[in-house]
């Protein structure tokens, strides 16, 4: 049976458009069957048999009425920071005779919400959809962009837009004195590779706020051989590490053990061959013993390796963590 390839963009970037970074409809021209927002939301969508409403039926995502006079349907969406787009997944899981034929995607970079004078960038033209399945499209541009835009032609359901892509962060106009977390999301930092995320993906580490659930964190399978497990960290700007925070809130009969860090500065790299690389980086923290669902702290304990760009988290051996914070400041 052969096993669908997935773009690397997914796990390269962050998905921008979550509500949990800011992330908003802005307005959309109809959304009479099934609320535009619903299409930012986290969860996987889901179908419920006999589910109706007002309207219809019940669907998990957005969707627009059956149009009789032209035209085509659209939402724009603000980011909940500018970002630079690495790909997009346009999901229409559980749409079947309900979905869109088509999409595009545009995009602009403005201070306020777009009106009639914006100037909108076409980042992906219009591509053919399927029913019930994802479309995992690449975008091929480095420019920062506050605002997308979806097409969809000429009407029908989205059950979920991804925004694949990383924050981009002003560090000019920042304190530059000030204590910063480093590998923030909303910072620009960002999970580029580990060696296992059964349970929970490596992006949640640096994820805003506390974890709402044991689902919302960093958690491996359980480990059956020799060895131990790894996430690293690349962040949002060079800093001299001060503060390290180590949250396995929720996890109880499965945080790790133990954990350790470590760290390098490095200019230029491929995310792949840092991978070979970090086994041999400086160390940071030292092992240090994990308690279940608590915070821990650390800064007496880090050794003084210097300003870093990269973190490598090791839990020995296997096992959650619910969030990491690497508190520096900008060198």
């Amino acid at each position: 049976m052969k096993t669908e390839t997935l773009p690397d963009f997914l796990n390269k970037g962050i998905n921008l458009a979550q509500p949990r970074l800011g992330c908003k409809v802005v307005s959309c021209t109809d959304d009479f069957f099934a609320a535009c927002e619903r299409m930012l939301k986290p969860e996987e969508p889901v179908f419920i048999d006999g589910k109706f409403d007002d309207n219809g039926k019940w669907m998990d995502g957005w969707e627009t009425r059956r149009r009789r006079n032209g035209g085509f349907d659209s939402a724009i969406i603000k980011l909940g920071q500018p970002g630079i787009l690495y790909g997009v997944d346009m999901d229409t899981s559980h749409f079947t005779g309900n979905y869109p034929p088509a999409a595009s995607l545009e995009a602009c970079s403005c201070e306020a919400d777009p009106d009639e004078s914006t100037d909108w960038f076409e980042v992906i033209a219009a591509i053919n959809l399927k029913g019930d399945s994802h479309h995992y499209i690449e975008v091929n541009s480095d420019k920062v962009w506050t605002h997308l835009r979806l097409n969809i032609f000429p009407d029908g359901g989205i059950a979920r837009l991804r925004v694949y892509g990383r924050i981009f962060c002003d560090w000019s106009n920042r304190d530059q004195q000030a204590t910063y977390d480093l590998a923030a999301m909303e910072n620009g930092g960002r999970a580029i590779a580990w060696n296992d995320a059964h349970f929970g993906h490596g992006s949640n580490l640096i994820a805003p706020g506390k974890g709402v659930n044991m689902g919302d964190g960093w958690e491996t399978r359980r480990r059956r051989e020799p060895g131990n497990d790894w996430c690293i960290l690349e962040l949002g700007h060079r800093g001299q590490i001060d503060e390290i925070l180590l949250d396995t809130a929720f996890f109880k009969g499965n945080y790790p053990d133990r954990f350790s860090l470590q760290a390098a500065d490095i200019s230029a790299m491929t995310d792949k061959s840092l991978i070979t690389q970090s086994m041999f980086w400086q160390e940071l923290l030292p092992r240090q013993k994990l308690q279940m669902d608590s915070e821990h702290k650390f800064s007496n304990e880090l050794l003084n390796i210097g300003p870093v760009t990269h973190i490598k988290l090791n839990i020995y051996p296997d096992g959650g963590v619910s969030r990491l914070r690497v508190m520096g400041k900008l060198a």
